[in-house]
């Protein structure tokens, strides 16, 4: 490829991030409305959005990690999607399972598969440590094929696809930790962990400031 071929292309590349870089702002922009204070978490959703990858929000209780999901699920307009693992909870519930219904008019009955609540744009998998390795198996594999098979059929999950998880990094009797490629590296499938800290005191004040000038205009 000779310098007056890649110039068009170095142009386009550029002109994809400035697009990026610019929709990016835009979101941020909007989540802000809501979500006071966690910028840094805010940015790196959205860059493991962007790179369509999935993103682990490591965080202690409280620091509203559902609500920041469901933020960003709304600013983007995406189907959103939460679940919540508990340690009895089934591969089936995530993915979904098939049922039997009866044709009124022949009489017959067949199989009909029901989608479970990973068949969405974003999926919040609330403290996914919580539930055993094979449930989170279940999840991992759809996030990395991005499809569910059952019963041999294989469905296509809707693009685009988001898993953003949530684990409490504290609490650590009865969950079940997410497998690693090393000691060191994400939670398999992730392409990053997102570190949730609490919010400076600044940054507390600054939500009850803007609902008082809201109530006040």
């Amino acid at each position: 490829m000779t310098s007056t071929e890649q110039a068009p292309a170095v142009d386009r590349d550029e002109e994809l991030l400035e697009r990026a870089a610019d929709a990016a702002a835009a979101r941020r922009t909007q989540v802000e409305k809501r979500i006071v204070g966690q910028r840094e978490v805010v940015d790196e959703m959205l860059t493991a959005l962007l790179a369509n990858g999935h993103a682990l929000l490591v965080g202690v209780p409280g620091l509203a990690k559902t609500l920041l999901v469901q933020t960003v699920a709304d600013a983007l307009d995406l189907d959103f999607s939460r679940i919540q693992f508990t340690p009895d909870l089934m591969p089936t519930d995530i993915t979904g399972t098939e049922v039997i219904e009866e044709d009124r008019t022949s009489g017959r009955r067949v199989f009909r598969f029901v989608k479970g609540p990973i068949f969405a744009n974003i999926v919040l998998a609330d403290e996914i440590n919580r539930t055993p390795p094979k449930t989170q198996a279940a999840l991992l594999e759809a996030m990395q094929e991005r499809a569910v098979t059952a019963a041999g059929e294989t469905y296509r999950l809707p693009p685009p696809f988001f898993v953003l998880a949530t684990q409490n990094p504290i609490e650590q009797e009865g969950t079940y930790p997410c497998p690693r490629r090393s000691s060191t590296a994400s939670c398999w499938s992730f392409r990053s962990t997102i570190r949730v800290g609490t919010k400076k005191r600044r940054s507390r004040c600054a939500r009850p400031e803007r609902t008082i000038r809201r109530c006040a205009a």
